[in-house]
């Protein structure tokens, strides 16, 4: 057990610039009391070519940058820290898998930065050297060699070193379900595996989820299907990477909650007519970003997806301006009743999963009620009709079909609340709904 090691009191922070194949030491994060602070190193301010790592968090200048009111780090760089899956692999490794001894509280958000692999969603990484990147990988594994370490980690078991090995690659990323990070040839992926504690399928769910929603025309990263050592798989292409004849390109990315100055204790207060108001001033093609973004709100409803919290949404960070990334976490939750509420707030206080929520908050999207219920009109009808061969693609069994059609997806509760004034509204989910359960 190495619970008692010393812990790092700071961490240098890599970046790689737009249009740049290797890092840049951007600055210093270092412990200050029960926060982290910052600071831009001097060559950095130097360049250029230099960005800032996000705005206006962390702006270019000389000096301590302190974390904004509320905060205890930077947002933007906490969002290349491992979350629940990644941490529960360090801590696994570190002080054992039980955590033993209450090592897990001695932890510091250095220690997981640094302790996580390199290949971090965005374009940040983090080193014990400013002069010297030394990248973290691990080496390629079956997908059989994944799953059994992944299950050794939700057992509480040891790891073996080979099997610490496999799963190291999947620490640097978000998110609490069992996962690791792919290179395979000219792609890069997160393979998202089922757990032991699954009472339905979940990745088949996600599956039919992202395959569905970009069938009905949202932008969302493309995902697909993989079976191994008689359970599934997940593949998702990750859009944040671009590759190039001589390497790979990263690209920076900030999510909902650093846009929103939000942190986890304080994310029940995200909202997506908060988000919606800085799309129309910070965003590259705000109309056309506030149309999906509304769209992306929908079919989480409509989908059963209530874990649509606030990073689970994201946008690509140039320096200046902020574009919308591909959709990505489109997962329906199991359902104990039939009353549902999502993770960010729609509009004002509400936060229930109706349609009728939706159709309340289009004018902050800059959409009228016509042309809100046409998109909500489309992806009712387009669900209903693309169920059968996307189940079949997803070889859903029986099981799951009852357990999917008219229950997580079209879940009756939608439609609570339209009234007299939407019926035909009503009436076509109804119709659609009844020909998926048949």
């Amino acid at each position: 057990m190495t619970s008692s090691r010393a812990q790092p009191a700071e961490a240098y922070v890599w970046i790689w610039l737009p249009d740049a194949k290797e890092p840049v030491v951007a600055g210093r994060i270092a412990q200050d009391r029960d926060r982290l602070v910052f600071n831009y190193g001097t060559s950095y301010l130097r360049r250029e070519d230099a960005i800032a790592i996000y705005l206006p968090e962390l702006p270019l200048r000389r000096g301590l940058i302190e974390p904004l009111p509320g905060l205890t780090m930077p947002n933007s760089i906490r969002d290349g820290s491992p979350d629940a899956w990644g941490r529960r692999v360090i801590i696994n490794r570190l002080i054992g898998a039980k955590g033993a001894d209450g090592g897990v509280e001695r932890l510091s958000e250095l220690t997981y930065v640094l302790e996580s692999g390199s290949d971090r969603i965005g374009a940040l990484d983090f080193q014990v050297s400013a002069t010297e990147y030394v990248p973290r990988h691990n080496s390629e594994a079956p997908y059989e060699e994944l799953l059994e370490a992944a299950a050794r980690i939700e057992k509480g078991v040891p790891l073996t070193p080979a099997l610490d090995r496999a799963l190291y690659h999947g620490t640097s990323i978000g998110g609490a379900r069992p996962k690791v990070l792919i290179g395979r040839d000219d792609r890069k992926l997160i393979a998202k595996f089922s757990s032991s504690t699954d009472l339905y399928s979940v990745v088949k769910a996600e599956f039919m989820a992202m395959r569905l929603a970009a069938t009905c025309g949202l932008e969302v990263v493309p995902v697909s299907l993989v079976h191994a050592a008689g359970r599934d798989v997940l593949l998702i292409e990750r859009f944040d990477r671009i590759k190039e004849h001589d390497g790979w390109r990263r690209r920076a990315v900030v999510s909902a909650l650093t846009m929103l100055g939000l942190d986890e204790m304080m994310a029940r207060y995200a909202s997506y007519e908060k988000l919606a108001e800085i799309v129309r001033h910070r965003f590259t093609a705000p109309k056309e970003t506030l149309r999906e973004l509304y769209g992306r709100i929908c079919f989480n409803i409509l989908c059963g997806n209530t874990d649509d919290h606030a990073r689970n949404h994201a946008a690509f960070w140039d320096g200046a301006t902020l574009t919308l990334t591909p959709a990505y976490d489109i997962c329906p939750q199991g359902r104990t009743g039939n009353k549902a509420t999502q993770a960010m707030l729609i509009k004002g206080g509400n936060r229930m999963s109706t349609l009728a929520a939706c159709l309340d908050a289009a004018p902050d999207f800059h959409l009228g009620e016509t042309d809100a219920e046409a998109i909500i009109v489309e992806q009712i009808t387009t669900i209903a009709g693309a169920w059968e061969s996307t189940a079949a693609e997803a070889a859903l069994s029986p099981t799951d079909r009852r357990l999917f059609a008219g229950r997580q997806f079209l879940n009756p509760f939608c439609v609570e609340g339209l009234g007299e004034r939407h019926g035909a509204l009503g009436r076509t989910f109804e119709k659609a709904r009844k020909s998926m359960v048949g």
